[in-house]
């Protein structure tokens, strides 16, 4: 039984890395039109996808007619589909606009269901010219393989330490850094401006297992350095709570005030049901991004008016502000054309700046199409926006910090732009980074597998 509540914990993790939300009603004023759906243009990129006469077989999986990429996804297991979904959406559009240069993107989904990353790895590494778009949550077991086949990798979510900033890796959005809090930002704005009366009294609940204390332990360490005071910290069962009511009574006898929760947001929304019965509310509840969804307001539907759940897409476009983004508006046309019926979710958003950045990199490489090329071509983007999904970033530097937060807020119409004083758009760009001070692991290098970069050609 332990190690069936510590995968269904891994599970809870891999959900909160790549955070997830659902398309919605926006509220935002109409921005510039997007470039045509039917176009090879995304955004203000251009030239994404294009025609051409290609020939040869310069790489591995690279062939006169067809690019043949890996797609990691722990899908048969979640259930979650965003980096399906994403793949299928983008290169349907992105062949139907003549492809790279020609050749046709031909995507493998390479499901991991869970505890299979090894052998979906090995899989990859025999088949295809690169990974883009994906992810898993146990993604440190598989690194190694994939640095001594030499492959690269495109991800739309990395989860573990031994993998977040991997050799031959370009992470063009992600919310998880190696060495830096990304929701420093956020947590500065909830304790010093937004809600200071709660800086004294911050409480955090995280699920009993090793793989998803580290996140809890990242928070707190962030939470003590933007001035906050963490009062009440403690796990709940990973397989779940049939009665939250001990853990609303001990937030409500130490009067908490601030509760960041890391886990399923089903369960916060019961958590939240009985603390709202109790007539005990917070000044606010971060359930993480993982909660951007309308699956969070539906569990905690009796609680959300009453609640105030508010979270940091760490500068990603929302998806609700399509009529403020032409990105984002594409977006929303392309997932309508070529993968109707599918949600669109944060999690897609970000495979599709990766999917992004491979095609545009790739097109740039012309007709000799390598992986050397492809990784420099990438790593060249020194303000990469994914087209206008989200802030800048710099590809050129690994270390990067975030700059950027931006926050949501659940309502019982949606979730909703909170006010937190934009200056840049849709986002808030005044962020001090915070580096942490503690040791959570370390990437995993060509080194280590007794490769280097002169090995990728």
């Amino acid at each position: 039984m332990k190690s069936q509540r510590i995968v269904i914990a891994v599970v809870a993790m891999a959900l909160l890395v790549a955070g997830c939300g659902r398309s919605g009603t926006g509220e935002e004023a109409a921005g510039p039109t997007a470039p045509s759906v039917s176009s090879g243009d995304f955004g203000d990129l251009s030239d994404v996808c294009k025609g051409g006469s290609p020939s040869g077989t310069p790489a591995q999986g690279v062939r006169a007619t067809e690019i043949k990429v890996g797609v990691f996804s722990d899908v048969g297991f979640t259930k979650q589909p965003e980096f399906v979904d994403a793949a299928k959406a983008f290169t349907s559009w992105c062949n139907a606009a003549g492809g790279i240069n020609g050749r046709k993107l031909v995507y493998e989904v390479r499901d991991t269901n869970l505890l299979e990353v090894r052998p979906r790895m090995l899989d990859a590494c025999r088949e295809d010219f690169a990974l883009v778009g994906g992810g898993a949550a146990l993604d440190g077991l598989g690194v190694k393989d994939r640095l001594s086949c030499l492959l690269p990798e495109f991800p739309a979510q990395v989860s573990q330490s031994q993998n977040l900033q991997s050799d031959l890796q370009v992470s063009a959005l992600t919310s998880t850094y190696a060495h830096y809090e990304p929701y420093f930002g956020f947590r500065k704005w909830l304790l010093n401006e937004a809600y200071p009366e709660s800086a004294g009294a911050v409480g955090i609940i995280n699920g009993d297992s090793p793989v998803t204390k580290v996140l809890g332990d990242k928070a707190v360490e962030a939470i003590k350095a933007a001035g906050g005071t963490v009062t009440y910290s403690d796990l709940y069962p990973a397989s779940g709570v049939s009665d939250w009511t001990p853990y609303a009574q001990s937030i409500k006898n130490k009067n908490v005030k601030g509760l960041v929760f890391y886990g399923d947001f089903r369960q916060l929304g019961k958590l939240e049901d009985v603390l709202s019965g109790m007539n005990y509310k917070l000044d606010w509840i971060d359930p993480t991004n993982n909660a951007y969804n309308p699956q969070f307001l539906q569990a905690a539907a009796q609680s959300v008016g009453v609640q105030n759940n508010v979270v940091d897409l760490t500068g990603a476009v929302p998806i609700e502000a399509a009529t403020s983004s032409p990105a984002m508006a594409q977006l929303h046309d392309i997932f309508e054309k070529y993968a109707p019926g599918a949600e669109l979710a944060l999690g897609s958003v970000r495979a599709l700046s990766s999917w992004l950045l491979f095609a545009k990199a790739a097109s740039s490489c012309g007709d000799q199409l390598t992986r050397r090329c492809v990784l420099e071509a990438a790593t060249k983007q020194t303000a990469w926006t994914g087209g206008g999904l989200h802030t800048a970033r710099d590809l050129s530097n690994k270390d990067a910090a975030p700059d950027c937060f931006n926050v949501m807020r659940a309502t019982t119409t949606g979730w909703k732009q909170a006010d937190f004083e934009p200056d840049r758009g849709l986002f808030r760009c005044d962020v001090t980074p915070y580096r942490y001070t503690a040791e959570y692991g370390a990437a995993t290098t060509l080194a280590d597998v007794g490769k280097s970069l002169d090995d990728v050609k």
